[in-house]
């Protein structure tokens, strides 16, 4: 029996589950005469199909190299793509991997004319699409030229009038009001408690300091809207004077707020343990007396629990400095390399050897053979009932349940990577992504004051007889941190 995944896909939000639903029926039912076993199913929902950038498509592209089923069953073409150039790139691939695209409701022959049939749809289907997309980029065009609203949120301050914004005068006012005492030096919690205590509330809630900031900084309260290089004048009434907005917009850009929503990444968040009281270190950020924004390391028990722990902080880049280039420098070695590399192909061929589920299902399959043998051997010496033919409907059923059962399990068991894909993928991430190797190599690091501990994930099974391998020191040296020298010890 062949076999095959679906694919549907929906474009816009105004389409619903329903659509789906419509397409999944089609395959369905297209599937079922031509005698096909659907074994999943990949749906992207308000996606557009102009390019690839949809999870479920890739996901499915990826999964066509298992090589676990011969086609991917879709609506129409156009729920596949409505790029050509791609669709050609992904048919390519899925080519290689023995996987073929079939369209339920486009009669398309497989022979030579049915090739230039496909080729005149994807066309098409692309054609409709670009001139679709100029059209409604047109209108929009001719929308906004004429000061037209365009439809989405309405900015606090502003109400729709047929097709026009006007100002909605009670709460412009009060876009005024947050302006101008900001202006003057007021702290956005400061206006918060004023129009709290005013009763002034945004959707029956106080005021959240994210939306105020977010309102001191829309350009639309000057009058102007941009649109890609457009500058339309004419569609938001100003309600801001120029001056005023431009001075507000200067402090909010140097204001602190502003600096502290940059996000920082602490590399060993979530690894550091402290080696006195057993505590997590977190990250922690400060404020020099000359304004310097200082990143560092503290202990918990230091910094809550007041517990006694005296472990002193720690910069944040001179920790990490020395962290990830003394992580890289030992898995760089060509010994780490070997040793991570037979554990992984350890795991991998033990997951290959063990699988409790296909056990399972291949046994209850033979057992439901030897049932449906023994009903047709009934039948066939005359003993035919209702209860029998039902029976036998639903031993059949469930065979046809389990051998897809079976196939998606067998699939898990599969091989997929060799040593020398482990080692590549091992390398490259090495040079590109360490803090990933970070992330799954790294089961924790324990500062001391005067010596750190890195204690690694071993990939490979280590038994308590294991003298070898049980505590090995990759690497020991001396470093300085805070101005002091520190053992530094890499443990597996």
């Amino acid at each position: 029996m062949q076999t095959a995944v679906i694919y549907a896909r929906y474009s816009s939000e105004n389409q619903t589950e329903q659509s789906i639903d419509g397409q999944l029926r089609v395959c369905k039912e297209y599937a079922q005469r031509n005698d096909i076993l659907i074994l999943d199913t990949y749906i992207d929902r308000a996606m557009t199909g102009t390019n690839d950038n949809r999870p479920d498509f890739q996901r499915m592209i990826k999964d066509s190299s298992r090589k676990e089923w011969n086609y991917i069953l879709v609506y129409k073409l156009d729920r596949f793509s409505r790029d050509k150039y791609a669709t050609a790139i992904h048919k390519r691939t899925l080519k290689n991997n023995g996987v073929k695209v079939l369209s339920a409701m486009e009669n398309i022959p497989d022979t030579p004319e049915g090739i230039i049939l496909e080729s005149l749809l994807e066309g098409m289907n692309q054609y409709y699409s670009a001139e679709l997309a100029q059209k409604i980029s047109r209108g929009m065009k001719e929308t906004r030229l004429k000061g037209n609203y365009q439809g989405g949120g309405i900015p606090y301050g502003y109400k729709i009038d047929g097709r026009k914004l006007v100002i909605d005068e009670s709460r412009a006012e009060i876009v005024r009001f947050m302006y101008s005492q900001f202006a003057k030096g007021v702290f956005v919690k400061d206006i918060i408690s004023e129009l709290t205590a005013k009763g002034i509330l945004y959707k029956n809630k106080r005021f959240a300091t994210n939306t105020v900031y977010n309102i001191l900084k829309n350009e639309k309260y000057s009058g102007i809207y941009k649109h890609g290089e457009e500058v339309i004048d004419n569609m938001y009434p100003q309600i801001i004077d120029n001056e005023l907005f431009e001075k507000v917009r200067k402090i909010v850009n140097a204001n602190k707020y502003g600096k502290r929503s940059i996000k920082v990444v602490y590399l060993l968040r979530n690894k550091l343990k402290c080696g006195y009281c057993g505590r997590p270190i977190s990250a922690e950020t400060g404020t020099a007396r000359n304004g310097e924004v200082i990143r560092y390391y503290k202990c918990l028990g230091r910094k809550k629990d007041r517990n006694g722990c005296n472990k002193a902080i720690i910069r944040k880049d001179e920790l990490e400095l020395i962290i990830v280039n003394n992580i890289v420098q030992e898995l760089s070695k060509q010994t780490t390399l070997e040793k991570i590399v037979f554990g992984l192909m350890q795991i991998q061929n033990s997951q290959t050897q063990v699988n409790a589920i296909l056990n399972m299902l291949i046994k209850e399959k033979q057992h439901t053979e030897t049932a449906i043998d023994n009903m047709l051997t009934a039948i066939e010496s005359g003993v035919i009932t209702t209860s029998t033919t039902k029976r036998l409907k639903e031993l059949e059923s469930r065979q046809e349940e389990l051998e897809r059962q079976i196939l998606i399990e067998r699939s898990k068991t599969v091989i997929k990577l060799t040593e020398r894909d482990i080692k590549e993928y091992y390398e490259q991430a090495l040079k590109l992504e360490p803090q990933m190797l970070i992330n799954y190599l790294i089961k924790e690091i324990v500062l001391f004051d005067d010596k750190i501990e890195i204690h690694f994930n071993s990939p490979i099974k280590v038994s308590p007889d294991d003298d070898e391998n049980r505590g090995f020191i990759f690497y020991s040296d001396i470093v300085k941190l805070n101005g002091i020298k520190v053992m530094l010890e890499m443990i597996i």
